[in-house]
């Protein structure tokens, strides 16, 4: 199984993720909108008075899954991923994070200055050092394939 071409071609069907991130051993989880670039890193954008964005502050390792819906009698297929988050400042990985944002989420508005006030949303970069495929993708329900990703160089 080519595991990037399947992740490639199932995160481009879907528009929102399941993040995963904890604290002080307390997991949480939330729901966001995200864009990818080139290399599979993850974009999103948030307030950083939210829960999840105040713990990447103090544990930048998170999880998450890219699923799209399915009903109780389908096969059950997911992408999951491994990585680190950080909150990106103005500059350059801010503005590839607005563009993949801009253009995948079909956001006309400028983004870029809205993150320049503190309180609006910021944006935030997943660096993804492992995928997994997960269910019947071209093979038999319940396998799963990883892909280690290491920054875009697989090993």
């Amino acid at each position: 199984m080519d595991v990037e071409k399947t992740v490639r071609e199932y995160i481009d069907k879907t528009v929102h993720l399941s993040l995963g991130t904890s604290q002080d051993n307390k997991p949480w989880v939330c729901e966001l909108h995200f864009a990818y670039d080139e290399n599979l890193n993850l974009y999103f954008r948030s307030l950083k008075s939210r829960r999840h964005s105040e713990e990447i502050t103090t544990n930048a390792n998170v999880a998450g899954d890219i699923i799209d819906k399915y009903g109780i009698d389908d096969s059950v297929v997911g992408v999951y991923f491994e990585g680190t988050a950080k909150l990106l400042v103005a500059g350059e990985e801010q503005n590839l994070a607005a563009k993949c944002l801009r253009t995948r989420l079909r956001i006309e508005d400028d983004i870029v200055a809205e993150a320049s006030d503190d309180k609006e949303h910021q944006f935030y970069k997943i660096t993804v050092s492992n995928w997994y495929v997960f269910g019947r993708f071209g093979g038999s329900s319940g396998q799963k394939h990883k892909l280690e990703w290491n920054g875009g160089n697989k090993s």
